[in-house]
């Protein structure tokens, strides 16, 4: 909905210390496009780039009288695009400070402070959280999704580590949500989901100091994959908490599908060896990367970016291991992907879960997937010359590996990889605290003003 006047586009600018983009503006699409292109059809008519907060309860006034719709954006990873709109985007980007107290633990970053910005901040300090897996990632949109990283096993989800958030609400209010303070918006702020409740002013979050650690990477042929899987996950079911890994089967058009497994073990790479023995007895790999390393290496070694271009991901949570006819069944999917010229590919990936994650009960954040032993992402991608016919044939082919793979998991699905085309996301997200969620929505947004596919309440 675009109900604005140029006269209106004109008083908002006016009333602002931010700059208002329009289209044609230089900086107009790096401010509005979303990470996931499959969206980047989605034109804002105007971009905030805001500069304080009171640009944001002048524009969230502004979207209200003139009936604009208006979308909060922080890092732009959201993977269904709701980090843009038609109307109005609040881009937060330049609210990136972040300040860190060794002292006492404690971290806070500003609304629009990405990955980057965070661990810039704390590694002065020689502590951390789970802080994500890509540099350029919203501590707001990795934050309200629960947000996981490879050291979740130990330090739990990012959420875990939130003690407190300020919030601005549609009609301006500024609310201090803690333990304390606003408890149920706190509660919600902790595996909502993003741009349900209000704009996200700042997060303050308890870091934990961190040790020397010791990674891994190791490939293997397709051939190798049953073997791989089982050892892998056993290895993980058996492993301390201070163990995690990723792994993964992926394709790519004209190259043969490769395993892979990327671990962390916040301890040394003998330690990792020993748990790792098992997986290097039964298959071996066409690549072995096994190693000590600073935390901070550590971090840059598993920092994952994506190729530029579209994609789309169907996730789920898996009480166990995959069984051998499941991996049988993926591999037999990936065969026949129809293809495209993104290099990313296809895949499915496995992130060993547990640990700190499931210690804390489902109903004490809103992140209710704390039973979850692996967290399954499977993905498809595709570029931006690539044609409708082969969209529509990589979107089925995702539904196609979703349904094999649903006799094996739970019926969960992470929010944080949130998902368009997924029917049944209430319950998938949220389970048995959607309810609570839309109670919280309905006092603290009673209009509905922050309101997207796949809204609470909506």
């Amino acid at each position: 909905m675009n109900g604005a006047s140029e006269a209106d586009w004109q008083r908002l600018e006016k009333a602002v210390a931010g700059r208002v983009l329009r289209p044609g503006d230089a900086g107009f699409r790096a401010s509005s496009v979303p990470f996931n292109t499959r969206f980047a059809s989605v034109i804002p008519h105007g971009v905030l780039s805001v500069a304080n907060e009171d640009d944001v309860r002048h524009a969230l006034a502004w979207a209200r009288d003139t009936g604009v719709a208006l979308v909060a954006r922080s890092g732009g990873h959201s993977y269904a695009g709701h980090c843009v709109t038609t109307g109005l985007v609040l881009d937060l980007g330049a609210l990136n400070a972040v300040c860190a107290d060794g002292s006492t633990g404690l971290v806070t970053a500003a609304g629009g402070a990405r990955m980057a910005d965070v661990r810039a901040a704390v590694q002065p300090h020689e502590m951390a959280f789970a802080l994500g897996n890509g540099a350029s990632v919203g501590i707001a949109g990795l934050t309200l999704g629960g947000g996981s990283s490879a050291t979740s096993r130990k330090l739990g989800l990012t959420a875990d580590a939130l003690v407190r958030t300020t919030l601005m609400t549609a009609d301006g209010q500024v609310l201090t949500c803690d333990a304390q303070q606003n408890p149920d918006l706190y509660w919600a702020c902790r595996g909502g989901g993003g741009g349900n409740f209000g704009v996200n002013l700042s997060f303050t979050f308890r870091a934990a100091a961190v040790p020397d650690v010791s990674t891994c990477l190791l490939l293997w042929e397709a051939a190798d994959a049953p073997d791989v899987f089982a050892a892998v996950q056993e290895a993980a079911e058996r492993a301390p908490d201070e163990f995690s890994v990723r792994l993964g089967v992926a394709a790519a058009r004209g190259a043969e599908p490769v395993v892979s497994a990327v671990g962390l073990h916040l301890g040394p790479a003998g330690e990792l060896r020993e748990l790792l023995a098992p997986v290097l007895a039964a298959a071996r790999p066409v690549r072995e990367d096994i190693a000590d390393r600073t935390f901070w290496e550590a971090q840059d070694y598993l920092l994952h970016e994506t190729s530029a271009g579209a994609f789309a991901v169907r996730t789920n949570f898996a009480p166990g291991p995959l069984p051998p006819e499941a991996v049988a069944a993926v591999l037999a999917r990936l065969a026949r992907w129809p293809g495209s010229d993104n290099p990313d590919g296809c895949g499915l990936a496995l992130y060993s879960w547990g640990g700190a994650i499931n210690r804390v009960a489902p109903a004490d954040t809103a992140f209710v997937h704390r039973d979850a032993r692996f967290l399954v992402s499977m993905d498809t991608s595709w570029a931006g010359h690539d044609g409708p016919a082969t969209v529509a044939a990589n979107l089925r082919w995702l539904a196609e590996l979703g349904e094999t793979v649903a006799p094996y998991v739970g019926r969960g699905a992470y929010q944080n990889f949130i998902d368009p085309d997924l029917a049944d996301w209430r319950a998938a997200y949220y389970g048995a605290n959607y309810p609570r969620l839309v109670e919280i929505k309905k006092r603290v947004d009673p209009d509905g003003f922050f309101t997207f596919g796949q809204s609470i309440g909506s």
